[in-house]
């Protein structure tokens, strides 16, 4: 009989706080709601929450599953994995889109129960190892469960398990390790967006971090450039999840709707134009004077 480690007291509290703080904002429990699992395309399947996303890759040799959602979402993405009748013991590979909350919270959880390794870009490592405490935007407001990333990855560097090989891509920016991942999945090039949302980053005069604009210049560039067949992300939002998992679960032999190189060059111009426009209106923010002068 299998014995589950032991998982230490402050891990315990650290992610029922985390856990807490999630079930605890209305729009955040909206993200969180349980939804079906369905196929994606050839051996590719989501079985993320309602928005946030989460993936399984299965193989031969053992699965590969992206992103652990917030901590309340572990349970659903085992959950969701076991109704496509796999084992989450199964699942050999633990990959991470980018080291926020609502998609780091579960990793601990989920490496744990699996006794996956954790793959992640070098830059977000060190934010998953110290539970997202320190973050640029969210300080320690943001923490999770700290979770152990057994290899460091840097751009372009592959994941391979059983005859599927996956190249991380750094798209800095949302993050400093921002990664998004892309494969062929059955003769279809998918692509994993991290994010390029901007929230209320600074990029003119004292930037959120050193060197964040330039680093979403280079991440428009690197998006911009990527063949994309399945148009995928961190987000259901970001790729209309929720009409396109409605199609497939009705399936009659329609065409794949997860197919969208159309949607997914309309979002990334969209992305970059809300980018243009934040850094053109604290230019002229900072350009302006004073209005308390006289």
């Amino acid at each position: 009989m299998r014995r589950e480690r032991a998982f230490p007291l402050c891990a315990l509290l650290s992610l029922a706080a985390a856990s807490a703080q999630a079930q605890a904002n209305p729009e955040w429990r909206e993200w969180n709601q349980p939804v079906e699992p369905v196929r994606i395309a050839a051996n590719l399947h989501y079985v993320g929450a309602s928005d946030i996303a989460s993936y399984l890759i299965t193989t031969p040799e053992g699965h590969i599953l992206i992103d652990g959602g917030f901590v309340e979402t572990a349970p659903q993405i085992a959950a969701n994995v076991e109704k496509l009748g796999h084992r989450l013991a199964d699942v050999k590979i633990l990959l991470n889109s980018h080291a926020h909350f609502d998609h780091a919270g579960g990793l601990a959880e989920l490496k744990r129960r699996s006794g996956a390794q954790l793959f992640a870009s070098a830059p977000d490592a060190e934010l998953l190892e110290r539970g997202g405490k320190g973050d640029f935007r969210f300080g320690d407001e943001g923490a999770f469960p700290p979770v152990a990333v057994d290899r460091r990855l840097a751009d372009g560097e592959k994941v391979t398990l059983g005859g599927v090989e996956l190249t991380a891509r750094l798209t800095p920016g949302h993050t400093r390790g921002c990664t998004t991942w892309t494969w062929n999945a059955g003769g279809l090039q998918a692509v994993v967006v991290c994010s390029a949302s901007i929230l209320d980053y600074r990029f003119v005069g004292q930037e959120s971090y050193p060197g964040i604009a330039a680093d979403f210049e280079r991440t428009f560039a690197t998006l911009q450039a990527l063949p994309c067949d399945l148009f995928l992300a961190s987000h259901g939002r970001f790729f209309d999840l929720d009409g396109k998992r409605t199609l497939a679960l009705r399936g009659m032999g329609m065409r794949n709707p997860f197919v969208d190189p159309a949607g997914y060059k309309a979002w990334a111009a969209e992305a970059e134009s809300a980018f243009r426009a934040a850094v053109e209106r604290q230019r002229q923010e900072l350009a302006a004077p004073d209005k308390g002068e006289r």
